[in-house]
C-alpha cells in the first residue's frame, strides 16, 4: 500500500531558492523511539537530534545497530546526515532492481514556446549519468508511456519560483514505487532555460527520483539552487552509500 508522496522541487543555476514541499498520507503515529548503540559524528547528531516520531515496525527485522555503524563508517564525504534530518531519520530508495530497470519515457514534444527537442536528449543524459554509478537501479528509455515506470514532462513555467519538481510515492516498507518529474522550459519569471541548465535540472531532479534530498554544498547538484552541471563526487557517494543500505527508518 501507499503510504506517502513526497515533492521536490529546485531552480536551475542559483536563480532562486526552493525548498521541498512533503504531502505525506496515513503514516502511523509510532512509540518510543528505538535506539541500537551510541551515536556519534553527524550521522549521530542527525539520528539522535530528530524527535522520535517514526520508528521501525514491529515485524522489522532488520540489524538497525549494523546499518548505523555503517552509515557511520562511510559518512565522511556524503550528505547522508542532511538527508536524515529532513528524512525523519529514514532511508527511502527505490528497491534492488537488477535485471529489470526502470522504464523512463520523456515527452518527445510539447506545444510549449521555446520548446526544443535538445531538451529531450538533454535529459537523457541526465538519466545515463546517473546510470554510470552503476546503482542496483537502472533506466532504459521506452517509447510508450503506458508502458514507463517514471514520466517526464513539460510545462512552460511553475507559479513558484522553481524550475523542475519530483513526486514519489513510497510504501510501507519505506521503498519507492512511482516517481514523475515535471521540468519547466522557462524560469519563474519568463527567461528560458538552455539545453545544459535544462541537462542540470533533471540530474537534480534523478536525484530526488532516486531518494536523495537537498544539500547546503553549492558544488553539488543536489544544492537547492543547482549552480552546478554535473554529478559532484559528494552527490556519487551519497547515492552510492543510500543504495548499499536497506530502506527504512533507523530509530
Amino acid at each position: 500500500m501507499k503510504r506517502a508522496v513526497l515533492a521536490l522541487s529546485a531552480i536551475a543555476l542559483g536563480i532562486a531558492s526552493a525548498g521541498a514541499v512533503r504531502v505525506r498520507t496515513d503514516l502511523a503515529a509510532a512509540s518510543a523511539s528505538r535506539h541500537d548503540g551510541s551515536a556519534s559524528g553527524a550521522i549521530g547528531r542527525a539520528l539522535s537530534g530528530i524527535a522520535p516520531v517514526l520508528s521501525a515496525r514491529p515485524n522489522d527485522d532488520r540489524d538497525l545497530a549494523a546499518i548505523r555503524q555503517r552509515l557511520r563508517d562511510a559518512e565522511a564525504g556524503t550528505y547522508i546526515a542532511e538527508i536524515l534530518r529532513e528524512r525523519d531519520s529514514a532511508l527511502v530508495r527505490w528497491p534492488d532492481r537488477v535485471g529489470a530497470p526502470l522504464t523512463v519515457w520523456i515527452q518527445p514534444t510539447s506545444p510549449v514556446n521555446d520548446f526544443t527537442r535538445d531538451y529531450v536528449s538533454r535529459v537523457q543524459v541526465a538519466f545515463e549519468n546517473w546510470d554510470t554509478l552503476q546503482l542496483p537501479v537502472r533506466f532504459a528509455f521506452v517509447p510508450d508511456s503506458a508502458t514507463a515506470d517514471v514520466h517526464v514532462n513539460w510545462i512552460d513555467h511553475f507559479d513558484e519560483p522553481i524550475s523542475g519538481r519530483t513526486r514519489w510515492a513510497r510504501d510501507d516498507d519505506w521503498t519507492i514505487t512511482d516517481a514523475n518529474i515535471i521540468l519547466a522550459v522557462h524560469h519563474h519569471q519568463g527567461e528560458t532555460l538552455d539545453p545544459e541548465s535544462m541537462k542540470a535540472m533533471a540530474l537534480h531532479e534523478i536525484g530526488h527520483l532516486l531518494g536523495l534530498d537537498h544539500t547546503v554544498d553549492s558544488t553539488s547538484i543536489m544544492a537547492p539552487r543547482v549552480r552546478v552541471r554535473d554529478l559532484s563526487d559528494a552527490d556519487r557517494a551519497t547515492i552510492r552509500l543510500l543504495y548499499a543500505l536497506p530502506a527504512g527508518p533507523l530509530r
